[in-house]
């Protein structure tokens, strides 16, 4: 008897789902409503093609920014009912706001209620909908490993943290000298190699994972049965490939002999045209931060005196592209005389950053005087954080490719900011190094405003550092 082919979701059909579903329900909905209560304002909603677009717009932008379409939020029904009323009551808001492009605000106040609550309740209906099912065991992907055997426990949980929806149920050893490892990990099953083929079909597997770099042990049998395998309609990836897919990284632990095969980096890093676009952009916004940055002035300038004696501003040595050191400029957020005993990498809850420091870390306050930086081409808006010189020369001696960074300008925010905690340790610049090459590797305009928008929801939740 053939298995039941096993139903399963990448995770960028996920979010494609999330992205699709979140628009067409809500607009059938305000129209069905509209037209079957006789409610003007929601039928015109939906009616006219600028105003269809414009709410569409909102209502993508803020779903974003409220991390809707961060599938362990889309997982926690908590996180659903909280993401659902700020997207909902954000896009409501902004959308009756906007002239021309909205129709005419209804007199009878009833229907500007009536259209956040069928905007509201179809979306956390839908999303309850996907929590419940289309998130849950049943929808699971099977994968198999072939590694070698001190790297299962490692690659196991390297991807099943990331995709909880990915599960790896057995594993065949490459080694030379073993064709069957008799140790279990969880529920992960040791597989003959000669047994592939039948376990992948018993257990409706659906991708087999090749990590190994011995390639001695792929035996003629294992490489036959991948081969069949692949002919019957199973994906056959790499590990840096399923590993970049899911977390967004560059697994350079993985791949220190082989990296060069990475690249090129996105053509965008030497596109005149995307460059050009680019820092017009970058020059528009640059002059709109320093305009808000003389706004605040009074009140930083307030805190830092009531918290700290040393001057408003500070400088610092930063490396930028190609290896070419500037000062960056800063409000300064630590304690006067912080760094007396050498350069320390700040690490959450340093007791060197004052009280009114923490706030502007946490709002990246501290950092609009860079704008400065931006407008003499220092820096760009998107890009890996400059970092000192100091660390930057250690950081290099342990970790390979890290001066891979400097290709491109470094930014206000960046890939890595809006996905890792703040770096407090040189393992923590791994990984967001890992961060740092796939944005230089995948650069885009599509990528810069993901991160744009990444970095309104760090802000909003207040997750600086």
């Amino acid at each position: 008897m053939m298995p039941k082919k096993k139903i399963h979701f990448e995770i960028s059909e996920r979010k494609m789902i999330l992205r699709l579903f979140d628009v067409v329900f809500v607009l059938v909905a305000v129209y069905g409503v509209g037209r079957f209560f006789d409610l003007n304002y929601l039928e015109a909603a939906v009616a006219n093609g600028y105003y269809v677009v414009f709410l569409v717009m909102y209502l993508s932008i803020f779903a974003i920014i409220f991390e809707m379409y961060d599938l362990q939020v889309a997982s926690n029904e908590l996180q659903i009912l909280k993401s659902t009323l700020l997207t909902a009551s954000t896009t409501v808001f902004v959308y009756l706001l906007t002239p021309i492009f909205s129709p005419e605000l209804p007199s009878n106040r009833l229907q500007i209620l009536v259209f956040f609550v069928i905007i509201f309740s179809t979306l956390i209906l839908w999303r309850l909908f996907y929590c419940r099912f289309l998130a849950s065991n049943r929808f699971f992907q099977n994968a198999v490993l072939v590694c070698d055997k001190d790297q299962v426990e490692e690659l196991i949980l390297g991807l099943e943290n990331i995709d909880p929806h990915y599960k790896i149920i057995g594993y065949v050893s490459a080694d030379v000298d073993a064709n069957i490892d008799i140790r279990h990990y969880h529920y992960v099953e040791p597989i003959n190699k000669k047994d592939l083929a039948s376990f992948v079909k018993k257990n409706s597997v659906s991708e087999i994972v090749i990590a190994s770099q011995k390639t001695a042990g792929i035996t003629a049998e294992l490489y036959q049965q991948l081969i069949q395998l692949l002919e019957s309609g199973k994906l056959i990836r790499e590990y840096t490939q399923v590993y970049e897919s899911k977390t967004y990284r560059i697994p350079v632990q993985y791949i220190a002999r082989d990296f060069y095969r990475f690249f090129p980096f996105s053509r965008n890093n030497h596109n005149k045209l995307y460059l050009a676009i680019v820092r017009v952009f970058e020059i528009g916004l640059a002059i709109i931060g320093l305009a808000l940055c003389l706004l605040m002035m009074p009140i930083i300038l307030l805190g830092n005196t009531i918290n700290n004696n040393g001057k408003l501003f500070y400088t610092q040595e930063r490396v930028g592209k190609n290896g070419v050191v500037f000062f960056i400029l800063k409000f300064r957020s630590m304690k006067k005389g912080s760094e007396s005993n050498g350069a320390i990498f700040s690490t959450n809850g340093d007791s060197r950053v004052t009280a009114f420091g923490k706030f502007m870390r946490k709002t990246r306050i501290d950092e609009f005087p860079q704008f400065l930086n931006v407008l003499k081409g220092d820096m760009a808006i998107v890009g890996p954080r400059p970092e000192r010189p100091f660390f930057v020369k250690e950081i290099s001696e342990i970790m390979p490719f890290y001066e891979t960074r400097h290709i491109i300008k470094p930014g206000l925010t960046g890939w890595a900011q809006v996905n890792y905690s703040y770096g407090e340790s040189i393992d923590d610049s791994l990984i967001k190094l890992q961060y740092d090459l796939y944005y230089i590797k995948h650069r885009s305009f599509y990528l810069d405003l993901n991160i744009a928008l990444k970095t309104i929801t760090t802000v909003l939740f207040y997750r600086g550092q």
